[in-house]
C-alpha cells in the first residue's frame, strides 16, 4: 500500500532540525508526525491560531506548555487563547473547596501563564471571531475549539481543520499547519443537505430554532458537511454561532453551509460543488420539539439557575439580556443568574453602561472561562436553564446538573418566577 510522502520545504527542514531553536524543533516534530499520519502531501502557512489546550486536564498539558516555554517557543503568528480554567478578572467565582477544585485553580492559573508566555494573546474566549482582526475567506488558519473551527469554516470563509489539544500550539509556534482534511477544496463540498422551507418564516426568525438545528443537523450529520436550504438570508452570525456550536457538539460537523448565506454557497450546486448531496432531508417544527425534549433532563418545576453564553456571549447577546432585564419583575432570589463573555466584550459592555444593567438585576458575568468547564456553579445548583444546545449537551456529564433548554426570554422569565416557564406554542406549524 503506498503512502503520500510528505515534502517539506527548505525553511521547514531546518526548523525540523533546529535551525529556529529547540521550541521550534519540538513543535515541528508534534506537526511533522501529525502531518504524516493524516497523509499530508505537505504543510501550508497559517495567518493566525487559536489555542484551545490553554485549558487544564491534568499535569500533561501543563508539562508540554512548560517544556516549549524552557525551550525557548514563542508563536510566529497572531494567536488568540481560549477559555481557561480560572476567570482571572473573578477569581474568588472559582470554587476551591475540593483538592481537585484546588489543584485546577492552581495548575489552571500556571497553564494560562505559560501560554502567555508563549507569546499568546490573553483573549481567553472561545468566541475568537468576535474579536477585531478576524481572518478572512480563502485565509489557511489553525484554529482549535469546535464552535471556533466550524464558524471560520462556515461563516468566514477561512479554512482550518479540526485542530485538537498541543497541534494548535505546534501550529502556532511553526506559522504551519497540514495541508489535509478541510485546508482542501475537496473536503470543504458539502454533502448532506436539509431543507428547512417547511419550519417557516416565523419560526426561523426565533433565537431558538438556531441551537434545536443544530443539535438534530449534528446528530444526523455527524461529521459530514451538512447544507441548509430555506434560512432566511438576513439570519444574524449569533445565530449561525449558535447553529454550528450546537452541531459540533452533537455531531462532528466542522463546516456547514446556509445557501445564500454562507461564503462558499452562493448557490445550492456551489455548496455541493457541482455534485448530487449524499442524502437529502427535510426537517419540520416536531422534529425540533423533540429535539428540545432531548436535550432536556427536566421540563418543569423548581429553577436553581440560568446559564447563557456558551459560545461566549457577544456585545449584542449583552445588550439583548439587559434590554429583558431593564424593567419588570426582579430575578427570583432563588435562582443564580449567569451570563458567560469574553473579557473585550465585557470591556465594550462596561464603557456601555450595559454592564451595570445586568449587575444590579443580579446576572453574576463570568470571563476567560465557562461554566460548564469548571467549578462555579455551587453543588446545590441542580436544576439549570441554558439557551445553549451546546452548554445543555455537556453540562449534566461535566458539572452533574438537570438541564433544560429555553430562549433567552424563556430563561429570563423562569429566573423571575423561579421555576420552569416554556413557550410550547412555537412548534405549532404554522404556513411556511
Amino acid at each position: 500500500m503506498s503512502r503520500t510522502q510528505l515534502i517539506l520545504t527548505a525553511d521547514e527542514a531546518r526548523m525540523l532540525h533546529g535551525a529556529d531553536g529547540d521550541g521550534v524543533a519540538l513543535a515541528m516534530r508534534v506537526l511533522v508526525g501529525l502531518s504524516r499520519a493524516l497523509g499530508a502531501s505537505r504543510l501550508v502557512e497559517i495567518t493566525s491560531a487559536h489555542v484551545d489546550s490553554c485549558l487544564y486536564h491534568g499535569k500533561v498539558s501543563l508539562d508540554f506548555a512548560n517544556r516549549l516555554v524552557e525551550l525557548g517557543g514563542s508563536v510566529r503568528v497572531p494567536t488568540t487563547l481560549n477559555v481557561g480554567s480560572m476567570d482571572l478578572l473573578h477569581p474568588g467565582l472559582v470554587r476551591t473547596k475540593t483538592d481537585t477544585e484546588r489543584e485546577v485553580a492552581l495548575k489552571g492559573r500556571q497553564l494560562m501563564s505559560a501560554y502567555l508566555a508563549l507569546g499568546c494573546q490573553a483573549t481567553w474566549t472561545c468566541a475568537p471571531y468576535q474579536l477585531p482582526g478576524r481572518p478572512a475567506l480563502g485565509e489557511h488558519i489553525a484554529w482549535a475549539e469546535s464552535n471556533a473551527i466550524v464558524f471560520a469554516n462556515s461563516v468566514l470563509g477561512a479554512r482550518t481543520d479540526r485542530y485538537g489539544d498541543f497541534l494548535d500550539i505546534c501550529a502556532a509556534i511553526t506559522g504551519r499547519a497540514p495541508f489535509s482534511g478541510l485546508q482542501t477544496d475537496e473536503a470543504r463540498r458539502g454533502t448532506a443537505v436539509f431543507d428547512c422551507g417547511a419550519l417557516g418564516r416565523d419560526f426561523l426568525q426565533t433565537e431558538l430554532a438556531y441551537p434545536l438545528l443544530g443539535h438534530y443537523v449534528g446528530s444526523v450529520a455527524g461529521a459530514e458537511n451538512p447544507v441548509l436550504v430555506g434560512i432566511p438570508t438576513d439570519v444574524s452570525e449569533d445565530r449561525l454561532k449558535a447553529f454550528g456550536a450546537a452541531a459540533a457538539s452533537s455531531g462532528g460537523v466542522a463546516m456547514f453551509h446556509v445557501v445564500g448565506v454562507t461564503p462558499e454557497a452562493a448557490t445550492l450546486e456551489h455548496a455541493l460543488q457541482g455534485r448530487p448531496p449524499q442524502s437529502t432531508r427535510e426537517v419540520g417544527r416536531e422534529v425540533l420539539r423533540a429535539t428540545r425534549a432531548e436535550l432536556s433532563t427536566f421540563s418543569s418545576g423548581r429553577l436553581d439557575a440560568v446559564s447563557v453564553g456558551t459560545p461566549h456571549a457577544s456585545y449584542a447577546e449583552c445588550e439583548l439580556l439587559a434590554d429583558l432585564l431593564r424593567e419588570g419583575p426582579p430575578i427570583h432570589r432563588d435562582v443564580a443568574f449567569y451570563l458567560s463573555t469574553g473579557r473585550a466584550t465585557l470591556a465594550q459592555a462596561e464603557q456601555s453602561g450595559v454592564l451595570r444593567i445586568l449587575e444590579s438585576a443580579g446576572v453574576t458575568v463570568v470571563v476567560d472561562t465557562c461554566t460548564y468547564v469548571t467549578s462555579i456553579l455551587a453543588p446545590g445548583l441542580k436544576n439549570v436553564m441554558t439557551n445553549s444546545a451546546k452548554w445543555a449537551h455537556y453540562a449534566p456529564g461535566n458539572i452533574n446538573v438537570d438541564v433544560v433548554l429555553g430562549s433567552v426570554h424563556e430563561c429570563v422569565a423562569s429566573a423571575r418566577l423561579g421555576h420552569v416557564a416554556l413557550d410550547n406554542s412555537l412548534f405549532v406549524e404554522g404556513p411556511p
